[in-house]
């Protein structure tokens, strides 16, 4: 089978970590996988190196023109992939986001999460990827039942897989380099930004200090195509009022995730909006205990694998109990849960999908 796997970006973002991730277990299934994407700010490959049996293809896209606008480069985003894209020879297209989902017309669309937008050339891109694909994938069932809600889609559930092995099993002197470096952390993924609810975070981090003044908060990841830099600059002017510190380490290379993430003394996942919290659950396979916002989503995918918050009192007194109690049957079912979401029953999953209501017979 001949499937083209098609992502936005070639950074270290959610989205694009379950495409590479799905279009290797697909080829270890002995099928034909090209992943297409954008290469923005020069990129000629992916965040990490990628199986060989996965065909890539990094389309350039150039800097805009100073003052380009998001809804400009979304549009443009779009145009430059349609353009260098051929559809036809595949059997099997697609898409992971709406870019990528308006860019290469009839197509099976994953919807990770729904959006709600402001700029109008994003609010068209979203609508008419959740419209216009004949076949929907979703990651959760929460999410699902947002799109038949909202839409009257109905959609496939098949939840994201782990590489649990990769951060259950870290090296030890790589994680104490981490430890060496920062002391005893708090650790979120995921960068700073409204959706990521960076802010509710900064709070609870404010209060949790009373208690535990040596636990630092740090930061890491962060690539987006949005603009975030005035919600940035409110983060770190109320992190200068709480009087905290925050470590912001930005996009972490890859083979140095899994170590940041075991050596974590508790990971927060504060998002408001999310479809299944790929991020967190690496970190239960990694035995750290994780607190994650309390949405519908992530109690069906995290159940009582994780502690849940609301707001930044209750972040801030879970976050606590994480810190400070040790909890080993917590820890021991989230490692459970986490091993139990492979890619490559992701893959036979997506295949049976593929077969049963894409393909002609």
């Amino acid at each position: 089978m001949r499937i083209a796997l098609l992502t936005y970006s070639t950074k270290p973002r959610g989205g694009v970590v379950h495409t590479l991730a799905l279009a290797e277990a697909l080829a270890a299934a002995g099928q034909d996988v090209t992943v297409w994407t954008l290469g923005r700010g020069g990129d000629s490959r992916f965040f990490r190196p990628v199986d060989p049996r996965v065909r890539q293809q990094v389309v350039p896209f150039a800097d805009g023109p100073p003052g380009e606008s998001v809804g400009e480069r979304i549009l443009r985003s779009i145009a430059v992939l349609r353009d260098a894209f051929d559809p036809r020879v595949y059997d099997i297209v697609h898409a992971q986001d709406c870019i990528s989902a308006n860019a290469a017309g009839p197509c099976v669309r994953t919807v990770h999460h729904l959006d709600q937008f402001t700029t109008p050339e994003l609010v068209a891109c979203h609508e008419k990827a959740i419209t216009e694909p004949y076949a929907h994938i979703c990651v959760s069932t929460a999410v699902a039942r947002e799109l038949a809600g909202g839409w009257g889609i109905t959609a496939e559930v098949i939840p994201n897989g782990v590489d649990h092995e990769r951060f259950a099993t870290t090296d030890p002197a790589a994680r104490d380099r981490w430890r060496t470096r920062l002391g005893r952390y708090l650790l979120t993924v995921g960068g700073i930004e409204p959706r990521k609810g960076s802010l509710d975070l900064l709070d609870a981090y404010a209060l949790l200090r009373r208690d535990l003044p040596d636990v630092r908060l740090v930061v890491a990841g962060g690539e987006t195509l949005f603009d975030y830099r005035d919600y940035r600059a409110r983060w770190e002017e109320h992190a200068a009022a709480l009087g905290v510190a925050p470590v912001v380490l930005g996009a972490v290379p890859d083979g140095d995730l899994p170590p940041l993430v075991a050596a974590a003394a508790a990971f927060a996942f504060p998002s408001v909006k999310e479809g299944f919290g790929l991020a967190a659950m690496e970190a239960l396979a990694a035995g750290v205990p994780v607190v994650v916002r309390d949405l519908p989503v992530l109690r069906e995918v995290f159940g009582p694998a994780a502690r849940f918050a609301t707001d930044a009192p209750t972040f801030a007194a879970a976050l606590t109990t994480a810190l400070t109690r040790d909890d080993p049957a917590r820890r021991a079912a989230g490692r459970d849960l986490a091993a139990r979401h492979t890619w490559a029953d992701a893959a036979r999953r997506h295949l049976t999908f593929y077969r049963t209501n894409v393909l002609i017979p």
